[in-house]
């Protein structure tokens, strides 16, 4: 497999983050989108969707992060995908971009549909690490930022511990930490930098 560096600064940058309604993807991108405007002082919007089913229905957060005004705020062109579920990367991965970055969970994503998809088995991790399953959407942040630095590690974390509930802070950085060092791991990225952040 090619090594892969971390995408280069941009003035725009749009990111989907997408699986199953109770993976917690809009807490996610919430959070993503804290770190890049509140703690980074970038443009930052952040929209989503969700089926009518509270648990198993598709769900998808969409992040846009820009140096400049954002004049629409629906990801078009994808620089980043997080697909949680494989009808998720089946129905997404068409809007990534050829330069793109596919992350999935490689447990759920069974049939990714490049060999160029950055796999991590997020969801199992974390039950193995911590237990439950409940942390998979802080561990797929960290997979994230580990592997593409779209935003600083500091940033994500200080935008995390601001959201989550009170006491659970030290289980939540756990799963971060995990999903950060999966994420570099699988990019092969070395640095832990980010053309993203001032850290």
């Amino acid at each position: 497999m090619i090594a892969r560096t971390k995408p280069k600064a941009t003035k725009r940058i749009e990111i989907r983050l997408a699986g199953s309604g109770g993976q917690g993807l809009i807490t996610a991108g919430v959070i993503l989108a804290e770190a890049a405007a509140l703690h980074e002082g970038r443009n930052a919007v952040q929209t989503q969707s969700y089926g009518p089913e509270a648990r198993g229905g598709a769900s998808k957060a969409e992040v846009i992060i820009s140096d400049g005004p954002i004049h629409f705020p629906k990801a078009q062109r994808l620089d980043v995908l997080l697909a949680m579920t494989q009808e998720a990367s089946d129905l997404y991965y068409h809007d990534l971009k050829y330069e793109g970055i596919l992350l999935i969970d490689s447990d759920l994503v069974t049939s990714p549909p490049t060999s160029a998809a950055l796999g991590v088995p997020i969801t199992r991790m974390v039950r193995d690490e911590l237990g439950r399953e409940l942390f998979a959407n802080i561990a797929a942040l960290g997979v994230l930022v580990g592997a593409t630095g779209v935003v600083g590690e500091k940033a994500l974390q200080a935008a995390l511990l601001a959201r989550v509930p009170k006491g659970t802070e030290a289980v939540n950085k756990k799963a971060f930490a995990l999903g950060l060092k999966a994420g570099r791991a699988a990019a092969r990225v070395e640095d832990a930098g980010t053309e993203f952040a001032e850290d």
